[in-house]
């Protein structure tokens, strides 16, 4: 790879990492919360399941999406399903927020396996999330010299896998940290599906370029001009949800923290 392909590669990891680090925390305060009515000790089993199943969906459904990466109709249906996400969170945030549910509303009656059960098909959700995600980031990106995997480049298949990988530590590991900085700026959780909503429409500019649907030509899909569009106006996303989200002052409370 010359310099100013792995500068745009890398360029694309780092956006990559800072959306699964909010996606991250997002996943992990909702798997915190369903497993918080179990004991301890069975609530890290579940943890430990929970993030087993990440694992699992996650590295699976990379595998299956690179054989269909290429079909205009998965493309366009990733498409909706990342506009359909992102405005779903951010209407129960701005909405419809709903009321906080009590301790004992949280999961009532569910036994340890039935909360694993729930957990597994959480994962399966977020796992769709993540990877529908950096596909969109990474399939316009220049193709490589490596080996094809599936119907992906393997350039591509290397940053979608490195992107999961990195999403699963920080879910294991960081999560915490995000969770506390989205609870001090919660703007930024907005900003973070607004993203998601701008990588949908990227999307769907691909499909909307491919050879067989055409509506827009293949040049403008992968062209400058679209990648110019499309990065200048993630950056104002991404600077705007930091500088106008107002920071809450420190929780000197009893914080919950996430395994």
């Amino acid at each position: 790879m010359d310099v100013a392909l792995l500068l745009e590669y890398g360029w694309v990891l780092l956006i990559l990492i800072a959306l699964e680090g909010i996606l991250a925390a997002d996943n992990a305060l909702v798997i915190a919360t369903m497993v918080k009515h179990l004991p301890e000790n069975k609530r890290k089993k579940a943890l430990f399941y929970g993030l087993a199943g990440a694992f699992v969906f996650r590295f699976g459904s990379l595998f299956v999406i690179s054989y269909l990466v290429h079909i205009w109709q998965i493309q366009a249906i990733g498409a909706l399903y990342l506009f359909g996400i992102a405005i779903y969170h951010i209407m129960r945030k701005h909405v419809l927020k709903p009321r906080k549910k009590k301790a004992t509303d949280i999961n009532r009656g569910s036994g340890f396996w039935a909360t694993v059960i729930k957990v597994e098909l959480a994962d399966i959700a977020f796992a769709v999330d993540s990877i529908l995600a950096a596909v969109a980031l990474a399939v316009t990106l220049p193709t490589t010299n490596l080996p094809t995997i599936g119907g992906l480049d393997g350039g591509h298949f290397a940053i979608i896998l490195t992107g999961g990988i990195i999403g699963l530590v920080i879910m294991r590991f960081a999560a915490g940290y995000f969770v506390t900085l989205l609870d001090r700026r919660p703007g930024l959780e907005t900003a973070a599906f607004l993203v998601v909503a701008w990588v949908g429409v990227k999307l769907a500019v691909y499909a909307m370029s491919h050879p067989e649907l055409a509506i827009v030509s293949e040049e403008f899909g992968k062209g400058t001009t679209w990648k110019i569009i499309f990065w200048s106006v993630l950056l104002l996303i991404g600077v705007g949800g930091w500088f106008l989200s107002k920071e809450k002052p420190k929780n000197t409370g009893e914080e919950e923290t996430i395994v």
